[in-house]
């Protein structure tokens, strides 16, 4: 049986939107970097549980579905674990490499 051709349709549209959030994703990765450089300048943790809160409460205000608040939520709650993550290896990593 022939697949329908408007299923090849949605699949290029799901992997070119694919393509799309993973350079979004690495631009994002990078502001965390960024941030972090900077917390780190000035002193300041890498973990900001009020930061945290305030990005989750933007994104439920632009969520149209059809994904759930629940959904997206956890979403972004695993996005924010990587950019914390990724800004305390950083931090590490600079710090491990300053002259002593």
């Amino acid at each position: 049986m022939a697949m329908d051709s408007s299923i090849d349709h949605w699949r290029d549209e799901i992997d070119d939107i694919d393509r799309s959030l993973v350079d979004l994703l690495n631009k994002r990765a990078h502001c965390a970097d960024e941030i972090g450089r900077i917390k780190e300048r000035l002193g300041l943790p890498a973990y900001s549980p009020k930061r945290e809160h305030e990005v989750l409460d933007n994104i439920m205000k632009h969520n149209n579905g059809p994904l759930s608040d629940t959904a997206l939520r956890r979403l972004f709650e695993r996005i924010i674990d990587e950019s914390r993550k990724l800004e305390r290896e950083a931090m590490i990593a600079r710090q491990a490499s300053e002259p002593k």
